[in-house]
């Protein structure tokens, strides 16, 4: 896992714009926007639908670029890296936790969750041996040989939690993942992601509509045009 000292924010987003083109048409959605996120840190990023939050979750997890400023994670500038050191990077230090789960149906959980171990040089043995303690971790040992259709939104959305961690990745960017859940799936979830930022010190990204999920983050931000604030806007 990348290194940061005491002091040192582990994310450091520094005047980061991002300019969008449809057509003749440019869309700036972020304008000079700063970051920063210190290790261990449970942020929920909260505003209107079109905000820039899940292209700003994108921009931290080297998903994309700015088109003006940095970003900077565990002291390494990603929005300088190429594209492939870039993939490399965000294979070994980035977990990705989506709403609608994005399992393959053709799996079973314990196939879903070594999916991002296939990018390892791990051994068959060691990918299953991971996986299954990563389901351990989200409590559906019992559940690794079936497929997502034989599993509820809950279980699915915690194998998804499974495969992200599954790497052991410095940042784990959740966008919207109780979105698809009712409300106790979705509670389950969010003690989930509690008990890994807790216990094993997870740095967490959620990008979430519910300020009943935001509650669980120990801090949040919200996003209106283009810039932060520490206080919804109307």
């Amino acid at each position: 896992m990348m290194q940061t000292t005491v002091d040192e924010a582990l994310v450091k987003v520094s005047g980061v714009d991002k300019i969008f083109k449809r057509g003749s048409e440019v869309i700036h959605v972020l304008g000079g926007l700063d970051l920063e996120i210190p290790t261990g840190e449970f942020l929920a990023l909260m505003g209107p639908s079109g905000s820039g939050k899940s292209t700003l979750l994108n921009l931290v997890g080297g998903l994309d670029r700015p088109s003006e400023g940095s970003v900077e994670v565990g002291g390494h500038r990603i929005d300088r890296l190429p594209g492939r050191k870039l993939a490399a990077w965000r294979a070994r230090h980035v977990g990705l936790v989506f709403q609608f789960y994005n399992l393959m149906p053709v799996l079973t959980a314990q196939k879903n969750v070594e999916l991002p171990l296939l990018l390892t040089s791990l051994s068959r043995a060691e990918r299953k041996k991971r996986a299954a303690l990563a389901l351990d971790i989200v409590g559906l040992t019992h559940r690794a040989g079936h497929y997502p259709r034989q599993l509820s939104g809950g279980e699915q959305q915690r194998t998804g939690i499974a495969r992200a961690i599954v790497t052991d990745p410095t940042l784990l960017l959740c966008d919207e993942p109780t979105g698809d859940l009712d409300r106790k799936a979705g509670d389950e979830v969010l003690e989930l992601l509690q008990a890994l930022n807790r216990e094993q010190g997870k740095t967490i990204i959620m990008v979430t509509h519910d300020q009943h999920a935001a509650e669980r983050a120990s801090r949040t931000l919200y996003l209106n045009k283009g810039q932060l604030s520490t206080e919804p806007v109307d």
